[in-house]
């Protein structure tokens, strides 16, 4: 029988509508009903999950067709959501953007078609009245395989407003599931790069989801949402993903980075598979950029997974054999970063050592001689600076030659999002090969160290972590 998970995404017309105010209040509202919810996100973003996360105390998943390719979609959402009662996906953008020049791959419609999930559609409606009809008609009927099962008016101005829009809508034949007034209630400040993570503003964080979870539950129809959320169905055939079987992997692009590497003289097969590596994963306040099943997937291949905040630690954690630096902003935090000297020496004599390294983005900028002036680790021979233009958009990339993480030959897909620029020295070995219309080379390989601008979902490509973790045991 076909998994059956109560479901809704959570859609808008275009950005700023009001996607996570009412995606992460309706979580938290389901939650403080007794529910079990599940939340995702559509597209790469590891910001909102965050916020996810406080409003259901489960981890914020990422659903990206992009990066993970569509018949990885729905197994995901389903190990997400083992052992809950309802999940919710929050869009991106709106509702039919997807990848550029790719169609509706990597949009909301495409994952909540792949899921076969209602779409809730939430409207800013602080400047129209009638019109309202006319935009949300567009919606539901551009794509009739996507069910548009009612509407949220966001910043409604007033009674009359709302009647006005009401009888609009009636026309359409669109249900109304709520209505939000036009007021500044939620405060979730923003950046160079989006909202502000939660790790840097916990207390204010937990404030705001507690601030969404009630404007949810006074202006919408909590009970029909859940009646639409349960009206789904199976979800189309799949079996939960799991990070221990390498059914998920992809044969054509994988078969280099799922070999092991090989082993040092000296080491025996029994010893190396009988160790039990310890990888070093940073977190904290500078570094929140990560995907849950990163962890998941090196536990299972057979690593000890421990996490320590460069801002505040000054040592790597004991017996470190691996380490793995994702995104976040590092950039605020330089001159504290640039201060943990005991640290950075820790980094970079492990780095030298041989000792396995993946940095992405952030992590790149870590390991950089300096950032805006201040020392970094020194790990590459490679300056960073914030500069004026944000690089953003997702990449198909090529493996130029063997690293801790891939084979030559491995084709993966990113995504870049900064804005900061590293400057390479003389003699800079590349990790990647980006193709299409932006052919360049990206990222740095230098003995057991792969550092780049591109955030990779390991969930595509297994063997990434298998092979990391194997790397950790032999080096």
């Amino acid at each position: 029988m076909r998994p059956s998970v109560p479901r809704l995404v959570i859609a808008a017309p275009a950005s700023g509508s009001g996607k996570t105010t009412v995606a992460t209040g309706l979580m938290a509202a389901f939650a403080a009903r007794g529910l079990a919810v599940s939340p995702h996100k559509v597209g790469p973003d590891y910001i909102d999950p965050g916020y996810h996360a406080l409003a259901t105390g489960r981890a914020g998943r990422n659903l990206d067709a992009y990066l993970c390719g569509p018949e990885l979609i729905a197994p995901l959402f389903l190990h997400g959501a083992r052992g809950c009662d309802i999940a919710v996906v929050e869009g991106v953008m709106g509702l039919y953007d997807g990848a550029a020049g790719e169609g509706e791959l990597a949009s909301t419609a495409h994952v909540a078609k792949l899921l076969r999930a209602p779409v809730v559609l939430v409207v800013d409606a602080s400047s129209q009245s009638r019109s309202v009809a006319a935009l949300v008609h567009g919606f539901v009927s551009w794509d009739p395989e996507v069910r548009v099962g009612g509407v949220i008016l966001n910043k409604v101005g007033s009674d009359r407003h709302e009647e006005l829009l009401r009888e609009a809508l009636d026309a359409v034949g669109v249900p109304v599931l709520g209505v939000l007034r036009r007021a500044p209630l939620v405060e979730t400040p923003s950046r160079h790069l989006g909202l502000v993570p939660v790790a840097e503003r916990r207390a204010l964080a937990v404030d705001a989801v507690s601030e969404m979870a009630a404007l949810v539950s006074r202006g919408c129809d909590l009970a029909a949402l859940e009646r639409l959320a349960r009206a789904a169905g199976a979800v189309p055939g799949a079996a939960p993903w799991t990070p221990d079987s390498p059914a998920h992997d992809h044969p054509s692009r994988s078969a280099r980075s799922a070999r092991p590497a090989e082993r040092p003289e000296g080491k025996s097969a029994r010893s190396a598979e009988d160790a039990k590596p310890r990888v070093a994963v940073a977190g904290g306040s500078a570094f929140t950029f990560s995907y849950a099943e990163h962890a998941e997937l090196l536990t299972a291949a057979g690593a000890e997974v421990v996490t320590f905040d460069p801002l505040r630690d000054e040592e790597l954690p004991e017996h470190t054999a691996g380490l793995v630096i994702g995104g976040g902003f590092p950039e605020v935090y330089a001159a504290e970063l640039s201060a943990n000297e005991p640290l950075r020496k820790a980094v970079a004599e492990l780095a030298l050592s041989g000792a396995p390294v993946a940095a992405e983005c952030a992590g790149l900028l870590y390991l950089s001689r300096e950032l805006d002036g201040r020392p970094m680790c020194g790990v590459l021979d490679a300056g960073a600076r914030m500069a004026e233009r944000l690089t953003l958009g997702y990449r198909d990339a090529v493996a130029l030659g063997d690293s801790v993480l891939a084979g030559a030959g491995t084709r993966m897909r990113g995504h870049e999002f900064h804005r900061t620029v590293v400057e390479p020295g003389a003699g800079a070995v590349p990790a990647w090969g980006i193709r299409g219309r932006e052919r360049r080379v990206e990222g740095f390989v230098q003995r057991g160290v792969h550092a780049s601008y591109l955030h990779t979902h390991w969930a595509s490509e297994p063997g990434v972590a298998r092979r990391f973790v194997e790397r950790c045991r032999t080096s």
